[in-house]
């Protein structure tokens, strides 16, 4: 088996497709106590990826603004989402 592919250099997709995989090994409870333990720590470095990749385009989406005619016009935090 190789050596899994390192996190921080995953997309958002890579790791989410990675993570959905893991829950579902860890649902089907089919594997020995010792790998459910690295696939729990992997899974809880890859849900980590995910939360920061989801903030980063959080934040770039809040901070575009448009005028009237849809053109960017600035960069401001969006309200009440």
């Amino acid at each position: 088996m190789s050596e899994p592919r390192p996190v921080e250099e995953m997309t958002f997709e890579e790791a989410m497709r990675e993570l959905e995989q893991v829950v579902g090994q860890l649902e089907r409870g089919d594997v020995p106590l010792e790998e459910s333990i690295k696939l729990y720590e992997r899974g809880a470095v890859l849900k980590k990826r995910c939360e920061d990749r989801l903030k980063a385009a959080e934040e770039k989406v809040e901070a575009i603004t448009a005028d009237a005619e849809g053109n960017v016009s600035g960069t401001q935090p969006a309200t009440g989402l």
